[in-house]
């Protein structure tokens, strides 16, 4: 994985996050390969929508994981509300039988995991930080 940073017309950055979607009861979906790979084409087709960058994406069998790198104008919750609306409807359309393990039609968990994660831990962020504040007072 780069560690490289992204620039923007008036930005220089770094965003990478990790989500975890889990399904609704974890009942055990992924148990095949096709569903598997099906699921990480599609979202990596609504990741390319959203001009995200899918940098890992892994399955076990009552969720997923995945790194993705977005950019500072990105509107997290409408990707992840795509990913999930998407992916849900898509798969139990390929593959009627999930709806047999699924409670109710209901694919995904309503809630889920995002963490942000950069090249720049925040002990060293906090550190500039303050850093700053020592400059600002040396100059005075």
């Amino acid at each position: 994985m780069s560690h490289d940073l992204d620039r923007g017309a008036h930005s220089v950055y770094s965003l990478y996050y990790h989500f975890i979607q889990v399904v609704k009861y974890r009942r055990e979906v992924f148990v095949n390969d096709e569903l598997v790979d099906f699921l990480k084409t599609k979202v990596r087709e609504i990741a390319d929508r959203f001009s995200v960058e899918v940098v890992s994406i892994e399955c076990d069998r009552d969720h997923f994981h995945m790194l993705f790198k977005g950019t500072p104008v990105l509107r997290i919750t409408e990707f992840v509300n795509a990913v999930k609306t998407i992916t849900s409807r898509e798969i139990q359309r390929r593959f009627p039988e999930v709806k047999k393990v699924l409670w109710k039609g209901k694919m995904w968990a309503p809630s889920y995991f995002l963490a942000t994660s950069g090249q720049v831990t925040l002990p060293v962020m906090m550190k500039y930080v303050e850093s700053q504040e020592a400059k600002r007072t040396e100059s005075v």
